[in-house]
């Protein structure tokens, strides 16, 4: 009786796996697939601790899947994050989804991505709750009051973290230039500006290639056996499911799109508010647009929640997203406070507190649901995508257009959190808002310092800074 066939690196049929501390190869090479009971503890884990933005949650992953477990080779892991990268939506959701896939299937992503969101979407939803319902809401709202200025910090953490990596190239800083004055100036929907990015980054770069350098894309020169417990299988043909065909494609695109079309079926037989349909609308759209990470699209979120709709104020925003940077899961679960403080006014329903949960969940839904969809259509093809020189210049200008964008959200944040009044200056056809500099609020601008000093020089992490914003809040809330 013949041998059974066995990947390379892999042990033969009922030999047992080879026990191994830390290192990455001996783990790749002396382990099968993982039982289910184990990937959801570590989806468990990771979704538990993922703080920080998407650079906390990207590092938790190289920690706990690369380093400590070995289930996926570091090239694997950048070749996937520079993939997750090139679609719409939050690349750390996009990530974990996507190496789930591979090494569980269609239900495995769909698990790993859901735990990931959940504690969010709980914590959200209780905090929003808490804020609109509590009889004393003094505390709540000193906390995310002393959050407030330590959030105009991290953006700007993460708009320096993020500059440094694409503004390489004067058409870069050019197009970031361009993206700023357009949206702060001129306001410019968010969508055109990226559109355009793209569009001027794949004529820069056959027209001017040393002034619009390609996005790196994945460095290696193909999987290695002894890389991952992942590349081990790929390269020994066991991981077929990751094979593109026509009809894995369609059934992908059918399911997930049906999914995502759901609840504007449900909507339209329930009938009920204008918000609804908006909501729905108005974050599928997001979804769609929302490259260069969450920091990038909250501008555009902010600007049509506050400005346009007015479903909420300024402080609410930033209370949002004061939720979002200190619960775990996606930052981009800002959204959900959005879309709850929405239907608690215009929901239309006898319970507005009913409304407010029922619209969570919309906005989470038409949020997320896109980006298994892009995961699951287009993750059998990331080899060739992640390749093809035109998206690299495409996704290279749209990184740069991103800065000039977080830059505009820093400068919001700012106006609205270190200023009690505004004003606003016109000229050549722009609009402006300013701060009037008499009215600084001098306890934000101390926490606003605060949180640079203890970030640029002491190197903290958002946690910390996050947690001592709160207890200053407190504090001051407190000595009044």
């Amino acid at each position: 009786m013949p041998e059974p066939t066995k990947a390379p690196g892999l042990p033969p049929a009922g030999e047992p796996a080879a026990e191994g501390g830390g290192d990455t190869a001996g783990r790749a090479q002396g382990a099968g697939v993982p039982p289910w009971g184990e990937c959801l503890r570590v989806w468990c884990r990771v979704a538990a601790l993922s703080f920080g933005g998407p650079a906390g949650q990207i590092a938790v992953m190289q920690r706990i899947l690369v380093d400590e477990k070995g289930w996926v080779g570091q090239e694997r892991f950048l070749h996937a994050l520079n993939f997750c990268m090139f679609l719409p939506g939050p690349e750390a959701t996009q990530l974990i989804t996507y190496l789930s896939w591979l090494m569980r299937r269609t239900w495995g992503g769909v698990i790993a991505g859901v735990l990931f969101v959940l504690p969010g979407f709980i914590s959200i939803l209780t905090l929003s709750i808490l804020v609109v319902t509590s009889t004393e809401t003094g505390p709540v709202r000193a906390a995310l009051g002393g959050i407030r200025p330590a959030i105009l910090i991290i953006v700007v953490a993460a708009l320096w973290r993020i500059a440094r990596r694409a503004l390489k190239g004067p058409g870069p800083v050019l197009l970031a230039l361009g993206a700023f004055c357009a949206i702060f100036a001129y306001h410019l929907p968010f969508p055109i500006i990226i559109a355009g990015a793209a569009t001027l980054g794949v004529i820069g770069a056959r027209v001017r290639p040393g002034w619009f350098p390609l996005m790196r894309g994945h460095g290696g020169g193909g999987p290695h056996p002894e890389s991952g417990l992942v590349d081990v299988l790929i390269d020994g043909g066991t991981l077929t499911h990751t094979r593109p065909t026509p009809r894995s494609a369609l059934r992908a695109l059918v399911l997930w799109g049906a999914l995502w079309a759901l609840p504007f079926g449900v909507i339209a037989l329930a009938g009920g508010a204008p918000v609804w349909q908006d909501l729905a609308s108005f974050f599928s759209q997001a979804a769609m647009v929302t490259f260069g990470g969450a920091y990038a699209v909250l501008s555009y979120i902010a600007q049509h929640a506050v400005e346009h709709q007015h479903w909420m104020s300024a402080p609410e925003m930033l209370d949002g997203l004061a939720m979002a940077e200190s619960t775990p899961g996606p930052l981009i679960q800002v959204v959900q406070h959005v879309g709850f403080l929405a239907a608690w006014r215009e929901g239309g329903m006898a319970s507005p507190l009913l409304a407010g949960v029922l619209a969570s969940v919309l906005v989470t839904w038409v949020t997320f649901v896109p980006c298994f969809l892009w995961i699951f259509l287009f993750a059998p093809f990331m080899e060739a995508a992640a390749k093809a020189r035109w998206l690299r210049a495409a996704l290279g200008a749209v990184s740069a257009a991103v800065v000039g964008v977080i830059l505009n959200l820093a400068l919001w944040f700012a106006v609205q959190v270190l200023w009690a009044r505004h004003v606003e200056v016109r000229g050549l056809g722009a609009t402006m808002t300013l701060p009037s500099l008499r009215s600084l609020n001098p306890v934000d601008a101390a926490i606003c310092s605060g949180a640079a000093l203890a970030m640029f020089i002491g190197g903290w992490g958002v946690l910390r800074v996050v947690a001592l914003a709160a207890l200053t809040g407190l504090l001051a809330w407190w000595l009044r």
